[in-house]
């Protein structure tokens, strides 16, 4: 499976490096910052799958970061987990009140902190961790190798199942031709980027049987993205 990509929004950096470190180990792609501000515009750009997100940072507060992500319809949604030397039971209600998805308390474990990140993960978001994939109407049984879309069977290929699972890892983020070379085809050196178009026409045409609403979005000199507002 695609690397989980995780946000940590940490200003000590000694223990951003130590935390950066364990994840990167983990399989996690991780993006670093210690600014408050800073973070929520690397949330549009990263659009990352968990956030690591210190109480005291530089800028504005890890809290009010927190309350702003919830706020947007883009991130209301993103498993956020707190990190602080706050551990007054008052602090901890406060953080998961304002939307926190889990809270530890420093010092803590690194082992234990990607466990626990693991299992938010795992109850937030069971498709980053299982084999069910959704969005929109368009449901994937990894294990099973089955496509529905609104309760109908689809029919793919290999290749048009294995873009269409990287897709649905990703609703929304926009690839890059190249990009899917590498993920999907794994840049075979036989292949160019006029292949990804051809399959993803037949993806299209695929997932578009009986004049369902196209949600493969292209997007000129950029790429692709699964959206269902497309």
């Amino acid at each position: 499976m695609t690397a989980k990509r995780l946000l940590l929004v940490e200003d000590d950096r000694a223990l951003a490096d130590l935390v950066a470190f364990h994840f990167d180990r983990a399989g996690y792609e991780v993006t670093r910052t210690g600014d408050g501000e800073e973070a929520l515009i690397l949330v549009d750009e990263v659009k990352p799958d968990v956030i690591l997100l210190d109480w005291m940072i530089e800028g504005i507060s890890g809290i009010e970061v927190c309350r702003r992500l919830r706020r947007r319809a883009t991130t209301a949604n993103v498993p956020i987990m707190m990190l602080t030397a706050r551990g007054e039971e008052g602090d901890r209600i406060r953080g998961l009140e304002t939307g926190a998805d889990d809270y530890i308390t420093k010092p803590f474990s690194p082992r234990e902190l990607v466990a626990r990140v693991g299992a938010v993960l795992r109850r937030v978001r069971p498709a980053l961790a299982g084999e069910q994939l959704a969005y929109a109407d368009v449901e994937m049984d990894v294990a099973a190798h089955r496509v529905r879309r609104g309760g109908d069977p689809i029919a793919l290929g290999p290749t048009e199942f294995r873009l269409l699972k990287h897709l649905l890892e990703h609703p929304g983020r926009v690839f890059s031709r190249e990009r899917l070379l590498d993920t999907v085809w794994a840049h075979d050196p036989d292949i160019d980027t006029r292949t990804v178009d051809v399959h993803v026409r037949r993806l299209r045409q695929a997932l578009n049987s009986g004049d369902r609403p196209d949600i493969i979005r292209t997007v000129r000199s950029a790429g692709y993205s699964l959206d269902s507002e497309a």
